[in-house]
């Protein structure tokens, strides 16, 4: 569908959310209807060039997108409440690049298919210390970018969803308990996507997700997890992942502060899965001072050669390199030191990443990669960035060729 036809159909949809405010003031003092006319309407835009260049047989991509969303929230009747959001991602330019549903296999990946579709749609009811949504919902355990093992995918263009039962429970002193049962996970791909599990853009399955969160402690937040992933469609990738999480900070003075983390999991099989178990390290060291952030982070996911450490549900983009070489742990696992910094200069927010990689299994070099990203954000609604990813290829059994990639972005949000 063209772009201009697609937004004509976002502008009916804005109409419709209008024509709810102005029906007849007969209504005025119906509580239900006060409810659904007296909501939020949430608006978004994000233009963005991207560009990848790799040193293979692939033609070097380009693509301009546009990602729009329009949104409404009800307020609360008794409790309860409604949320609906459609989306729409659309090219601005030519189909020089792979969107992997445009049929240009010939050019390098960018995985921003074409897509208008209802991106959120839920009930949601408030009570007892508890939020419950049902329905389609993005879902997310920690505050982004930290989404490793389940997460919307934000920096696509398409974000993922779930179809999905949760709740987030406050009842405890200084403790959040999530729960998530899950059972159709909306992709980045949009509809038009097949390939392996990925059925019309979805994946089916049986999940569920916990999440405990504890800030009760002096050191820092305590955090633990277990994940069941149940696939119709694969039953032999089905996997069960438990794990534990520390981070915290400390202060030394009045300007700096140490910050760190630990994390320890471990992933087997589940249900008809046939993996081996695998588990997965991260320790992180660094400090603040006045508005800077460094740290040298260490993270493994195992692997044996045929099994290894995966977060399939994660927002697995700010891991491993933006370059997104590893987006899907290696059969051999995939060790990666890496070092972060973290500050402004002259209000543009500076983030810059050195990675260093290396597989698990044969502790082969699997290259290294230097990330950047400046960003600046006007009156709280808008922003404009920079980004740029430089992988350099190690060994060729790994399988990887040299890439980078150049990012142009401006965002609006209501």
């Amino acid at each position: 569908m063209p772009y201009f036809k697609k937004v004509a159909s976002m502008a009916v949809l804005t109409a419709a959310i209008g024509s709810l405010v102005s029906i007849p003031s007969v209504f005025a003092e119906d509580s239900f209807y006060e409810a659904l006319s007296g909501g939020d309407v949430s608006f978004s835009a994000r233009v963005r060039y991207e560009s990848v260049e790799q040193d293979n047989a692939l033609k070097d991509a380009d693509a301009i997108t546009v990602r729009t969303t329009l949104g409404y929230k009800t307020a609360a009747f008794h409790g309860f409440s409604g949320f609906i959001e459609v989306q729409d991602v659309s090219d601005l330019g030519s189909d020089n690049y792979n969107s992997t549903t445009n049929g240009e296999s010939s050019y390098s990946t960018i995985a921003d298919p074409d897509s208008t579709e209802v991106n959120q749609a839920y009930l949601q009811y408030n009570g007892f210390d508890t939020e419950f949504k049902f329905g389609r919902q993005e879902i997310t355990d920690r505050k982004a970018p930290f989404h490793r093992f389940v997460g919307n995918v934000l920096w696509r263009q398409n974000h993922q969803e779930y179809d999905a039962f949760s709740l987030s429970n406050t009842s405890l002193t200084n403790t959040t308990i999530k729960y998530a049962l899950v059972n159709e996970v909306h992709t980045i791909f949009g509809d038009d996507r097949n390939a392996g599990i990925i059925k019309d853009g979805d994946i089916d399955l049986d999940a569920h997700l916990i999440n405990v969160q504890y800030n009760g402690l002096s050191v820092g937040k305590l955090e633990g997890y277990g994940y069941f992933l149940d696939y119709n469609d694969a039953e032999a990738t089905s996997s069960q992942t438990f794990g534990l999480r520390l981070t915290g900070s400390q202060a030394i003075n009045d300007d700096w502060k140490v910050i760190y983390t630990a994390e320890f999991a471990n992933q087997d099989d589940y249900k008809d899965g046939t993996m081996d178990d695998q588990s997965y390290y991260l320790g992180e060291l660094g400090a603040k001072y006045k508005g800077w952030l460094a740290k040298v982070s260490y993270e493994l996911q195992e692997g044996n050669g045929t099994d290894s450490f995966k977060t399939p549900l994660g927002t697995n983009h700010p891991y491993q390199g933006w370059a997104d070489q590893f987006l899907s742990t290696p059969a051999t696992g995939l060790e990666d030191i890496y070092v972060t910094v973290v500050g402004k200069i002259m209000g543009v927010k500076l983030v810059a990443i050195y990675h260093d990689f290396e597989t698990d299994k044969g502790s082969k070099n699997a290259g290294d990669e230097f990330d950047v990203l400046l960003t600046k954000t006007f009156k709280k609604h808008y922003t404009l960035g920079a980004k740029y990813a430089d992988y350099d290829a190690g060994d060729a059994s790994v399988g990887k060729v040299d890439t980078e990639k150049f990012w142009l972005f401006g965002q609006v949000k209501f």
